[in-house]
């Protein structure tokens, strides 16, 4: 994992995480990276400008106006100089400042006047980071195409338990080589046909059957995919998360319209149905809103199973795609159950997950899922639906480069 010639300007802000930072610069530096680090006031109190720059081997930013710093770099160059920017611990406070445009010490105004990728580590207490005040500037700032790594769940500082720890050095530079690296570009030229969401099968006209999903999986895989170069058609189901960049979507609300718009994308060198879809629908849905009966009797309504997206795309006569990904979402025996689905939907590979009220992974920023293929299964740890996204696509990457050659 070489990061030779690359260019990093890393942020620290102030928490108890800023002592990873310190790490962090010598696992770069280890990999070849140039690295120039900006420390907020806050930052200082936990790490000092000594042990940034004699890791770094730079000069380490603190003031925005600093009259020398102004007249020799700038900030503004500064922002514009390095490959990447990384803001490893992402403080609430500094996230904030950043889903707001602000610009008032040297971190923020760098921040706001690159034009380069941003990946942040964020760190903070377990309750700021489930603030609501926090969930709307991530999910401004991931709507922005600002990249996330973490955070992970654990023990705070503070004697807490929950998400909110920086994620691991090691995690923190994975993530910087999936963004930096050459294979970035594994999948030019080639069509990827992703299907993210729920579906809503009406009952009547303000009635629906669905489920839980809120489709950041399916969404972050399809920006992941196109991060790697490739055309990539997105069938949506309703979501209250933001179409990704760079994606074309199609916006369906039924299984059925769903299914009519994956066969309408094809042809497609990969297909990753992601979707939770909903089994069944109403046969004879109501054309106006059903009311109580005065007599408290229930309605009874006749269900009818839905076609199967990933069993006809695995089976498709005329345009399968060259590797068709199928997700399994279960509440319990998860490895067994996506095996049998394996087989019985004929597809290359099942994408196994614990859905489980317990997991937090329907509607959560974290998942931890299951490769499973034909006579073995891959095991990956707990991450965020980023990171995974990240990770599958490349590893789709390794399975199509492999059907090539």
């Amino acid at each position: 994992m070489t990061l030779a010639d690359r260019k990093i300007l890393l942020i620290v802000a102030g928490g108890i995480a800023a002592y990873k930072s310190l790490e962090l610069v010598r696992r770069l530096r280890e990999r070849g990276a140039t690295v120039r680090a900006v420390l907020t006031r806050a930052g200082a109190e936990f790490v000092t400008p000594l042990s940034l720059g004699a890791l770094s081997g730079d000069k380490v930013y603190q003031s925005l106006f600093d009259l020398t710093d102004e007249a020799e770099m700038g900030h503004i160059e500064l922002s514009r100089d390095a490959d990447l920017l990384v803001v490893a611990p992402a403080t609430a406070d500094l996230l904030a400042k950043m889903a707001g445009g602000h610009a008032d010490d040297l971190a923020s105004t760098v921040l706001l006047a690159t034009d380069k990728t941003v990946l942040v580590a964020p760190a903070m207490n377990v309750r700021m980071w489930e603030h609501a005040a926090t969930r709307r500037n991530v999910a401004a700032l991931a709507a922005d195409g600002i990249a996330f790594v973490g955070p992970n769940a654990g023990d705070m500082a503070c004697g807490e338990f929950g998400p909110g720890r920086m994620a691991e050095p090691a995690e923190i530079v994975a993530a910087i080589a999936a963004l930096l690296a050459p294979a970035g570009q594994a999948l030019a030229g080639r069509h990827v046909l992703v299907t993210s969401g729920p579906t809503h099968e009406p009952i009547d006209p303000v009635r629906y059957i669905a489920n839980r999903s809120s489709g950041r999986q399916g969404h972050a895989i399809a920006a992941a995919a196109a991060a790697a170069g490739a055309r990539v058609t997105l069938i949506s189901g309703p979501v209250t998360i933001p179409d990704p960049a760079g994606v074309t979507t199609i916006h369906v609300e039924t299984a059925r319209e769903m299914l009519a718009a994956a066969e309408a994308a094809l042809p497609a060198d990969i297909a990753i149905c992601a979707a939770a879809v909903a089994d069944w629908h109403v046969v004879g849905a109501g054309a106006e809103k059903i009311k109580k009966d005065a007599s408290g009797t229930v309605p009874a309504f006749e269900l009818a199973e839905n076609p199967d997206i990933l069993a006809t795309l695995s089976r498709h006569p005329g345009a399968r795609p060259r590797l068709v990904v199928g997700f399994a979402a279960e509440t319990s025996k998860v490895v067994e159950r996506a095996t049998a689905k394996l087989a019985r939907k004929g597809c290359d590979l099942v994408v196994a997950n614990d859905v489980s009220p317990a997991s937090g992974v329907m509607g959560g920023a974290d998942n931890t899922v299951h490769l499973v293929f034909p006579g073995h299964v891959e095991d990956w740890p707990k991450m965020g639906k980023t990171d995974v996204a990240r990770r599958l696509v490349a590893r789709i990457a390794e399975l199509i480069e492999e059907r090539d050659s």
